[in-house]
């Protein structure tokens, strides 16, 4: 299982808002030792949202979905994951009594609309207005907006999937490597990653007019494993005459 992200909104694909959800949760998976493996993005398009649905809800990641769950005529991901799990769209019952709690007697058909979801689907607390996402299978289905999304995203996290929490200290170093060609570099890369568990990254750049063009070399895993990794770049970086200067300080891993 790897951890994956779709956002939708055509204000996100227009820029008439820029998307905040993806940084936030990196954050938040980063927190509990785990990252991300992919994101999407999506317009209000219900036929494209439907098309990618059907894709990643026939695999086995783990999926967090951002926007377009409420009712108002641009919000199709509620239609779209029934679409793609191919089940009916009913009003939860669950759903049903925290809208009519939050409401009371101004409960509009139009206000439980926004608890109708694929037919199996679980419910997802919302602190914030009591208004639930949903979840169907090990997708996630949540608010566009931040203040509800995110305490909901972290309670997903520590309530359905503690046992994926990952107390190993993780961390990355780099240093940035002037004078290098990439490609020369790949066999020693790959050495590195097979003999110490470590994932090595490179991350060339074209250089400015500060800055020579350059490579930023590093190592992300266990501490002990980078340690020993980073050792190795540095000395060979040194005995193929490149010049390095470290790039930054040991730290968290993404």
């Amino acid at each position: 299982m790897a951890f994956g992200a779709i956002i939708i909104g055509d204000e996100i694909l227009s820029g008439r808002r820029q998307d905040k959800h993806l940084v936030k949760l990196i954050e938040l998976l980063a927190a509990r030792g785990l990252s991300l493996a992919w994101a999407r993005y999506c317009g209000d398009d219900r036929a494209q949202l439907t098309a990618l649905l059907r894709e990643s809800l026939a695999g086995d990641d783990i999926v967090f979905s951002f926007g377009g769950i409420g009712a108002t005529p641009d919000d199709h991901t509620r239609q779209s994951a029934a679409a793609a799990a191919g089940v009916a769209l009913v009003l939860h019952p669950e759903a049903e009594a925290a809208i009519r709690e939050r409401f009371g007697d101004e409960t509009t058909p139009l206000r439980l609309r926004m608890g109708e979801f694929p037919a199996g689907s679980r419910i997802i607390p919302n602190p914030y207005n009591r208004i639930p996402g949903f979840a169907y299978g090990r997708h996630h289905f949540l608010p566009g907006f931040p203040e509800m999304a995110w305490p909901m995203a972290a309670w997903i996290l520590d309530t359905w999937y503690a046992d994926l929490h990952d107390t190993q200290a993780r961390v990355e170093a780099s240093v940035i490597v002037y004078g290098a060609r990439e490609g020369d570099l790949i066999p020693f890369m790959e050495a590195l990653e097979a003999e110490h568990g470590v994932s090595i990254f490179s991350l060339p750049s074209l250089g400015t007019v500060t800055q020579p063009r350059h490579i930023e070399l590093g190592a992300k895993g266990e501490v002990a494993a980078v340690e020993a990794a980073m050792a190795l770049i540095k000395a060979e970086m040194t005995r193929r005459g490149l010049v390095w200067v470290l790039a930054q300080d040991t730290r968290p891993a993404a």
